[in-house]
């Protein structure tokens, strides 16, 4: 069973770019995963399968990332870039 997760990036006042993950976003894996990767990086990606530390497995094609005003959790997990660093905002995010 996939531990879907979603990453949200600021791109402007009330825009957040939501990228999808699918598989192994628990956070003991996502937060050690995701700390070499920029935003631009999980931008770029737009559709992850899964995030490794040497390797973004990405959807061909992708889908575009979802943009909502906030960052906002749908599925098990979600992670945000803050203060130069990826950061689990699971329970923050409305």
């Amino acid at each position: 069973m996939s531990t879907r997760a979603q990453i949200a990036i600021e791109i402007g006042p009330e825009k957040w770019a939501h990228t999808y993950v699918h598989f192994d976003g628990y956070p003991a894996h996502m937060l050690p995963a995701l700390a070499p990767w920029t935003p631009e990086d999980i931008l770029a990606g737009r559709e992850i399968r899964q995030v490794r530390a040497n390797e973004l497995d990405c959807f061909d094609p992708p889908r575009a990332p979802r943009i909502l005003p906030r960052p906002t959790c749908e599925l098990s997990h979600l992670y945000i870039w803050q203060d130069s660093g990826w950061v689990d905002f699971t329970d923050r995010a409305e």
